[in-house]
């Protein structure tokens, strides 16, 4: 195993970790642990900058990483949006916005790898990705800052919509039938 992959296993096994502190947090009111969730998340998030540029840079992408680095990812996210979600902090629609966007670009990927074609990360994907971990960095810091909470979720709704469409318009066309 590489050690660009490495460092994304790690990623996912940090998820866990974000997510009890966050509830430790929940349920307690300690500072602490969400001080530790928040670190915990931003440490999980630099490593996905981290495994790529080892990826790219050391000649180690493998099938595999480009299978778990983006799973990664989204799990991440979408793990910390549900706790925010539980918290009133994200609304569910929100959240399904960000959901069917994933499933569908997956989706959309799949039946292009079917036809022999591969989609590559589009540059609007990786701003929803940068913007998105940005935003849930700046909600696990500042939870009761309303303003601030209302503005990331905008943010996190409109670069998801953006590249998700972006991703349909450039490559929409592996879903016709030829």
């Amino acid at each position: 195993m590489t050690l660009a992959s490495k460092i994304t296993c790690v990623r996912v096994l940090l998820i866990p970790a974000v997510m009890v502190f966050m509830y430790l947090f929940g349920n307690t009111q300690i500072d602490l642990y969400r001080w530790i969730a928040f670190a915990v998340f931003i440490i999980a998030s630099l490593s996905d900058y981290v495994d790529g540029q080892i990826a790219r840079k050391c000649n180690q992408v493998t099938d595999f990483g480009k299978f778990l680095d983006p799973l990664a990812d989204k799990l991440l996210v979408i793990a910390v949006m549900c706790v925010f979600c539980e918290w009133n902090l994200m609304p569910a629609w929100a959240l399904m916005v960000v959901l069917t966007r994933e499933f569908a670009v997956t989706g959309l990927r799949l039946v292009a790898v079917g036809k022999g074609n591969v989609i590559a990360a589009g540059w609007s994907g990786k701003v929803k990705t940068a913007s998105t971990m940005i935003g849930l960095c700046c909600m696990m810091a500042f939870p009761t800052v309303e303003w601030l909470g209302i503005t990331v979720n905008v943010v996190i709704v409109a670069t998801t919509v953006y590249s998700g469409v972006e991703y349909f318009v450039k490559n929409g066309k592996c879903l016709l039938d030829q």
